[in-house]
C-alpha cells in the first residue's frame, strides 16, 4: 500500500484584492506559518516525491517540506486550479505506484478528487470542501484508492 498526502495550499493573499495574475498570488504570513507547520508534520513520512500545481501558492506551501526532506518540488499543470478530479486521481494513483508522495493543489481540485474517491466506495471522514492547509491522506493499493483520512490544518 502506498500513501498520498493531498494538501490544499496554505492561506494565500486575497484573490479579490490581488491585481496580478492569479498564478503568482503568494502565501500570506499566516500561510507561510502553515507551510512550516505542514513541513514539521510531514518531515518523517519517508516521502519519495513532492508534486505541486505550478501556482506560486502551492509551490510555496511545499517549499519548507522540500528543504526538510531534501527533495525538489516538481510542478505539473495537471494539478492546476480547474483540473479535472478524475484525471488528477489517475495521476495520483500513477505517482503513488512509485513511492509515497505529497501533492499540493487547490480547493476545487481536492473537492473533485474526493468526489471521485468517494464514488469509488472509499469512506471519507472529513469535509470535501477542505480548508486551506488541510491534508487528505489517501491510501492506494493495486491502482485503486483503498482509504482516506482527513487531517486538520495546523494550528494558526
Amino acid at each position: 500500500m502506498s500513501t498520498i498526502h493531498l494538501i490544499r495550499h496554505a492561506k494565500a493573499k486575497n484573490r479579490v484584492e490581488w491585481s496580478e495574475p492569479d498564478e503568482v498570488r503568494p502565501l500570506t504570513k499566516r500561510g507561510r506559518r502553515e507551510a512550516l507547520a505542514l513541513a514539521e508534520r510531514l518531515a518523517d513520512e519517508h516521502l519519495g516525491r513532492l508534486v505541486s500545481s505550478p501556482y506560486l501558492r502551492c509551490v510555496q506551501t511545499l517549499e519548507p517540506l522540500a528543504v526538510a526532506v531534501d527533495l525538489p518540488v516538481e510542478t505539473t499543470d495537471e494539478l492546476a486550479e480547474g483540473a479535472c478530479g478524475e484525471s488528477v486521481a489517475a495521476l495520483l494513483l500513477s505517482l503513488a505506484a512509485e513511492r509515497p508522495l505529497a501533492c499540493c493543489t487547490h480547493g476545487d481540485v481536492v473537492y473533485d478528487v474526493l468526489r471521485f474517491v468517494a464514488d469509488e466506495g472509499v469512506l471519507l471522514d472529513g469535509p470535501r470542501d477542505s480548508p486551506v492547509a488541510s491534508t487528505w491522506i489517501l491510501a492506494a493499493e493495486s491502482g485503486r484508492f483503498a482509504g482516506a483520512r482527513y487531517v486538520e490544518p495546523p494550528p494558526r
